[in-house]
């Protein structure tokens, strides 16, 4: 049975565990995974950016109410977050890092900013 290079498809000669013909193509198939990879990586980390940079902007003081409407309206994606935290008296903060927000109703939201301790 003939093996073929994962890379470029020519017969690989050599150990029966080999997958690849030449160092070239080892490095071609490893570089093309990668780069797959980090094009997913890096529109999702995009996003997250995005979406702290704007929370941190519309809260500057740490907490502050402000409307679904004008979050949307600057580009914020309530898709992509980092975690949420759940009080004990049953309330969900979503959060993007360090900036979160809580819905408050429909319209609008609480921003609050998380303390290192």
């Amino acid at each position: 049975m003939e093996r073929l290079c994962l890379d470029c498809g020519e017969a690989v000669k050599g150990r029966t565990d080999k997958k690849f013909c030449d160092d070239s193509c080892r490095n071609n198939y490893n570089n093309r995974l990668k780069s797959e990879n980090s094009i997913v990586f890096n529109r999702i980390n995009s996003i997250l950016k995005k979406n702290r940079t704007l929370l941190s902007k519309f809260n500057p003081d740490g907490k502050v109410k402000i409307s679904k409407k004008k979050m949307l309206n600057a580009g914020f994606n309530f898709d992509y977050y980092t975690h949420t935290y759940h009080t004990q008296n049953g309330k969900s903060y979503i959060f993007c890092y360090e900036f979160g927000y809580l819905a408050l109703n429909d319209d609008d939201f609480l921003l609050v900013k998380r303390e290192e301790k």
